[in-house]
């Protein structure tokens, strides 16, 4: 009776921690960048129009190019997304062995205005073993070099692994 008791407030705690909503911690924050609420009060004074909000995200060996979202909306609606490149390139489709501001993915974190539309398909992206929405890419025009972090202030970015999520 003991052990059956036992166990079963073993299994219920199992579950109950299971349904946690904390972020995973990868690690100290390390993206820098203004406060919360400055981060919001730029995000509802963003001009709005036809076109998307981006955000470069690079992880090394995956071929997505980062997050996108509306002008005026929350990086937490903000999708990972996969460019097609068939009407325009993207900024960083370059060499991955050029020199450090001129290769593959030098402007991770980088954000910028972007032109064009989801193209209503998934994209399958291997190394990260994920389905992503595809977005046909028209234009683009860099904001920002340096806009720190993405999500949350205590964002920690790993070269490796995909850290940055909403």
């Amino acid at each position: 009776m003991r052990l059956c008791r036992f166990i079963s407030i073993l299994a219920a705690g199992l579950i109950l921690n299971s349904c946690g909503t904390l972020r995973p911690n990868y690690g100290p924050a390390n993206m820098g960048g203004p406060e919360q609420e400055e981060r919001r009060e730029t995000i509802n004074s963003e001009t709005t129009g036809d076109f998307y909000i981006g955000r470069r995200y690079h992880v090394n060996r995956t071929w997505w190019w980062g997050y996108l979202r509306k002008p005026g909306e929350p990086w937490s609606k903000a999708k990972l997304t996969v460019f097609n490149q068939s009407l325009m390139r993207a900024p960083d489709n370059l060499p991955q062995d050029g020199p450090s501001d001129a290769r593959y993915a030098y402007d991770h974190n980088y954000e910028y205005r972007i032109w064009g539309s989801y193209t209503g398909e998934t994209v399958y992206e291997p190394n990260s073993n994920q389905f992503l929405p595809e977005f046909r890419l028209k234009n683009y025009e860099l904001l920002k070099t340096n806009p720190g972090w993405l999500f949350h202030p205590n964002d920690h970015y790993d070269p490796h692994r995909l850290t940055l999520h909403p």
